[in-house]
């Protein structure tokens, strides 16, 4: 028997590492009819996967440039997207299952909380019927004495039973909150992995018509790849040469807005196509809603420089302002004539907002101190795009989520740049959700053409 093995050992070696992946799970989308336990299995074999790619990806990009290299590079990007769809899709079913669970068992806790309340209210009308039994109709009633002590007997277990259940009631309740609150998150995180998902299949697709696009050149030899690389070369100077709009600001080049993102990121390790998103977010939203200059230093009233629209609640007068005038002075810059942002409405909210990363005074103070620290700079600027884009760099890093999932951790810190809150507030409301969306949308956008930049 032992010659038998050796042989096969050394005569089929193949043999035994095909029987070893026959046990293990693989990265699939067959989801139906698994157990969690399989699925949690397939899951780690999709991250697997995930890794593996992105290494042969890594690889790729190493190597010499040519047509083989990089359609390897593409058919690495495509494969490593198409596991993580799948280790989404495993996600989602694990998800909607523990969603369906927690459903149940609040329901449970429901029909617990209405047969107590019910069992509270039959005791209420026993201890009223019991207190309502004077001592005189005691004395004077059919009942006698022995009767008499047995009813206030009942009374007294009858309180006891109804502080027990009171007790009971309140512990219910707070079981249920805590189920509801889980509920919660759990339909948030598969809300972002399904949101995850469709981004994922926006890149399979792109990647894809980018690669046929290649093939196709390669086969009919329509191209040579030194021409290919002179169309590159002359996109990516369009791409670093288009202005990129910043709120309140000039608009600088893509390539110097990318420098400086980078160099962020080398100080707080914030994507760049994260910072960039927001920023064009910002510049949008800027453009919808305008910006004012202040016309006065006391109560904090501003108007709008596109219609002329006065707004009373144009800065937080307390919080805002005096940091403001603060740091107008110590820019130099007259805080008639700078600009900052307009309240959403006249009747909601305050203005007052500096800069392409629109900081509003009050935070910008509390971090001024490591925003000069990071670009070594005695007096940071919020209107300088330099100084801006680091200081959000610095602030997204404090907000960014802990999932472990990138767009979930970077789609939360949009949501929380933009409102304090998560996508989906304290309570699972959508807060932010389409502010999220878009600047995801924007990343990926930017990120295509960093990925292009970086690939020349």
């Amino acid at each position: 028997m032992l010659k038998f093995l050796i042989f096969l050992v050394i005569v089929l070696p193949e043999f035994f590492p095909m029987v070893i992946w026959a046990q293990e799970s693989v990265c699939t989308d067959q989801i139906a009819g698994k157990s969690r336990a399989q699925l949690e299995r397939e899951l780690e074999a999709c991250d697997k996967e995930i890794a593996e790619w992105t290494e042969t990806l890594n690889r790729a990009k190493r190597d010499s440039a040519s047509f083989a290299t990089d359609i390897a590079a593409l058919t690495a990007k495509i494969k490593a997207a198409q596991a993580n769809i799948k280790g989404k899709n495993i996600a989602i079913a694990n998800l909607t299952k523990d969603i369906a669970i927690k459903q149940s068992e609040i329901s449970i806790l429901n029909t617990r909380i209405t047969n107590g309340k019910k069992a509270i209210a039959d005791i209420l009308r026993k201890t009223n019927d019991i207190n309502s039994y004077s001592l005189v109709e005691a004395m004077f009633s059919d009942k006698n004495l022995s009767e008499f002590f047995v009813d206030i007997d009942t009374y007294a277990s009858t309180e006891r039973a109804l502080a027990d259940l009171f007790t009971e009631l309140r512990t219910v309740r707070n079981l249920t909150e805590a189920q509801k609150a889980t509920l919660n998150k759990k339909r948030e995180a598969e809300a972002a992995a399904r949101a995850s998902l469709e981004a994922s299949k926006k890149e399979v697709e792109i990647n894809q018509a980018e690669k046929k696009t290649l093939l196709a050149i390669n086969q009919t030899k329509e191209k040579t790849y030194a021409q290919v690389l002179a169309d590159r070369q002359a996109k990516a100077a369009q791409i670093k040469a288009a202005l990129f709009p910043l709120r309140d600001s000039v608009a600088i080049p893509f390539g110097t807005a990318l420098q400086y993102a980078e160099a962020a990121r080398s100080k707080t390790g914030v994507k760049p196509s994260l910072i960039l998103a927001i920023l064009q977010q910002e510049s949008n939203l800027g453009a919808n809603v305008g910006s004012c200059v202040i016309t006065n230093l006391t109560s904090g009233e501003t108007k709008s420089v596109n219609n002329g629209n006065i707004f009373s609640n144009g800065i937080h007068p307390a919080r805002d302002l005096p940091p403001l005038q603060s740091i107008l002075k110590n820019l130099g810059r007259n805080p008639l004539e700078t600009r900052v942002s307009c309240p959403v409405s006249s009747t909601f909210g305050f203005g007052g907002a500096m800069g392409p990363a629109q900081f509003i005074p009050s935070t910008w103070n509390l971090m001024v101190e490591k925003i000069a620290d990071a670009i070594d700079k005695t007096i940071p600027n919020p209107w300088d795009p330099q100084d801006a884009i680091m200081a959000m760099a610095i602030f997204l890093k404090e907000l960014l989520g802990t999932t472990g999932d990138p767009y979930t951790d970077q789609r939360t810190a949009a949501c929380r740049y933009y409102s304090g809150k998560t996508c989906y507030g304290n309570g699972g409301a959508n807060v932010g959700l389409s502010y999220g969306n878009s600047v995801m949308s924007k990343a990926a956008a930017i990120q295509r053409d960093i990925d292009f930049l970086q690939s020349l």
